[in-house]
Parts: C-alpha cells; sequence; structure tokens
C-alpha cells in the first residue's frame, strides 16, 4: 500500500480523477475533520456505536446538578428513573431494574443461566456474548444471519435443544439489520424449559421495530436489555436497565449485591426521558445521514447492510483489518473485524461532517491500496 500521510485529506481534483467509479458528490469540496470536544483532536471516530451528540442539554445540566449532589446517596433519584420509565413503557414498576450499563445485567445473565448448558448467538453479533459465555465455561453455538441479514430464529432454536441462554440483539450488533416482531415471538415461545432469553434493544430507538418489553412481563427466564449509551448520548455516564418479571431481577441482583447508579447518572437519564422531542430529533437525523452515506456508497458500487440503527457494515470484497488499519492511519477509526464477516467493515454513524470525511477517506484507500 503507498504510504501516506496521516493528516492528508483527498483534494476535489483526486477523487473526481477517480470517476467514474466514485459518483458526482464525491468530487465536491471534502469535508475537514471538525475538533473533538472531548479529546481536542481531530480524529474521526466511528468505531464504538457512541453518539456523536453526547447527552441532551437537559441531561446536562441535571448531571451537573447531580454532580454537586454527590455527597450523598440520593437512592430516590434511582426509584424516580425507573418509576418514570415504568410509566412510560406501561410495565409494572417491580419489572425494571437499574444497572451501569446493559454489559454488566447481560454477563449476569450469562453467570445465571449458562453454566453446564450452552450459549446460543447470531453470527455477526455483538461479540461480547460469546466472549462472556467461554468465560463462565459455557459452550457456544453461533448461528448464521439468514439472508435478510436477520436472526434465522429456528435455526438457533436447533443449535441446542437444552441451551441455557439464547441472545438476540435487535437492531443487531453489528450489521444494524432488523428481526421480524413475529421472529421473535416464535423464539419466545418455543425456547428450551428455563432457557433465558436475553433481548438487547440497545439500538431500538433508531428504528420503527416494535419493542419487546411485553414479552419479558408475560414470560418466565426472558429479560430485555436498554441502554442510554446510544441515542441518549450516555455511554461514559454507564446507564442500563432491564426489564424483566420480579424473580428474575432478583437473581441478577444477587450477582452485584444492592445495585445503584450515581444521582448524576440517575438525573441524566431521567431528563433524558423527560425530553418529549429527542428520540425522534435524534433518531431523524441519524436516519438522514445513514441513508445518505449509504446511498453514496452504493452508487459506488459497494454492497451494505440494510440497517436501522446507528451502525452499518459494508462488504469490501477484500479483508477487513487492512482497510481499518489504512483508515486509522489517515484519523479515522473505524469498527473491528467479526469473525463470522472478515470482509465486511462496521461503521457508527457519526455527524453529517465526520461521515464526508470518512467517505473521502474511504474511497482513498479502497482505490489505492
Amino acid at each position: 500500500m503507498t504510504s501516506l500521510s496521516r493528516r492528508r485529506f483527498v483534494t476535489a481534483a483526486t477523487l473526481a480523477s477517480l470517476a467514474p467509479a466514485l459518483p458526482a458528490w464525491a468530487a465536491k469540496n471534502p469535508a475537514k475533520p471538525a475538533i473533538d470536544p472531548i479529546f481536542g483532536d481531530d480524529i474521526v471516530r466511528l468505531d464504538y456505536n457512541e453518539s456523536p451528540y453526547g447527552p441532551s442539554p437537559a441531561a446536562v445540566k441535571a448531571m451537573e446538578l447531580g454532580a454537586r449532589q454527590s455527597g450523598r446517596y440520593y437512592y430516590e433519584q434511582q426509584v424516580r428513573l425507573i418509576e418514570l420509565f415504568a410509566r412510560q413503557n406501561k410495565v409494572p414498576n417491580d419489572h425494571v431494574a437499574v444497572f451501569c450499563g446493559s454489559r454488566s445485567p447481560l454477563q449476569y445473565g450469562l453467570a445465571r443461566s449458562a453454566g453446564a448448558r450452552s450459549v446460543v448467538t447470531a453470527a455477526p453479533t455483538y461479540d461480547s456474548v460469546a466472549s462472556g459465555a467461554r468465560y463462565v465455561g459455557a459452550a457456544v453455538h453461533e448461528v448464521a444471519l439468514d439472508a435478510r441479514h436477520a436472526h434465522d430464529v429456528r435455526g438457533m432454536l436447533a443449535a441446542d435443544a437444552q441451551a441455557g441462554v439464547i441472545y438476540l440483539c435487535n437492531p443487531n450488533n453489528p450489521t444494524g439489520t432488523l428481526t421480524p416482531h413475529a421472529d421473535i415471538e416464535y423464539l419466545v415461545s418455543h425456547k428450551p424449559k428455563g432457557c433465558l432469553a436475553i433481548i438487547d434493544e440497545a439500538y431500538l430507538h433508531f428504528s420503527d421495530a416494535p419493542p419487546c418489553l411485553n414479552l419479558a412481563v408475560e414470560n418466565d427466564d426472558v429479560m430485555v436489555l436498554r441502554t442510554f449509551s446510544k441515542l441518549y448520548g450516555m455511554a461514559g455516564a454507564r446507564l442500563g436497565l432491564v426489564i424483566a418479571r420480579p424473580e428474575l431481577l432478583k437473581d441478577l441482583q444477587r450477582f452485584n449485591g444492592r445495585n445503584f447508579i450515581s444521582v448524576s447518572t440517575s438525573l441524566g437519564g431521567i431528563a433524558s426521558l423527560e425530553d418529549p422531542d429527542l428520540v425522534a430529533l435524534r433518531k431523524r437525523t441519524n436516519r438522514h445521514i445513514l441513508q445518505d452515506t449509504v446511498q453514496r456508497l452504493q452508487a459506488a458500487g459497494y454492497r451494505c447492510t440494510d440497517a436501522q440503527a446507528n451502525c452499518f457494515m459494508i462488504a469490501l470484497g477484500r479483508p477487513a483489518q487492512p482497510v481499518i488499519d489504512a483508515l486509522e492511519q489517515r484519523k479515522v477509526q473505524v469498527g473491528r473485524v467479526f469473525g463470522a464477516w472478515p470482509e465486511w467493515m462496521r461503521v457508527t454513524v457519526g455527524t453529517a461532517e465526520q461521515m464526508q470525511v470518512f467517505l473521502n477517506q474511504f474511497f482513498s484507500v479502497m482505490q489505492h491500496s
């Protein structure tokens, strides 16, 4: 691969010279990278499915208030958060529990229900599930996504008739694709007795998919995960929710004693839920930028997943790791390689400006490497 400066961006003349491989939009002047307000650099971070917008203004204000009140526990703010979420989503209060992010209860669920029984996941999907399962000594069955890039729920059910955990992420990470609600209902109604179904809805707010909270309320051994790390922009604040029957929530709590989050995080979560326009605005913004980016890639001949989240994947037709490395040298960080799809690359949806920089650098890398 040609050695290129870490700071150089493709000029309009260079982009124009690549036609007809690139669409007309690429001949425009490339966007300049914005200085990251936190890190103070010009790295475009599209690797961890974080929100580029951070907490809402109301959440920031509430979290600042929480910081000033952090001399006390204020456990009642956590109770307020639970009650607000339960009321908004029409589920009983005692079916909702708060955790420091959604990864912790996911791992607790594996520890509770895997053991000598196996864990069934899709491939590719959130890979912390497989690594967490192996940590507790459970066998892992990875079932390929179907032709629509949805979970093959019948294949997952057939993978092990005595599975201890079945994990389903909807929309899926890393593909951003949806699994039909009817398929999820089928999985819950046909799972092995005593098997824990974990339905991860970390990215649900970006899509039009119906939620699965009712499945957790109506069935034993079903837990739904929610997080404030994605659309709400609170990844660093660590706030997640579990919706499940009280007996299951009690089981999860015994792995961590009395679960407690900071007052600042509680207040930020409450402010986020109380903002009547936040979800719709960020969902609309993300969808517009996602669709625009994917359309430009498709016009240049690349195949992308039909993503309904804040991440998507691109089929490169070559091993993804060298492309990822080349982009990092140009200060564009994208997702890691997923073993099931070694020639696909995951990209987080950033701001319009960030995606313009990504596209300029991506097309240049693919042309010259």
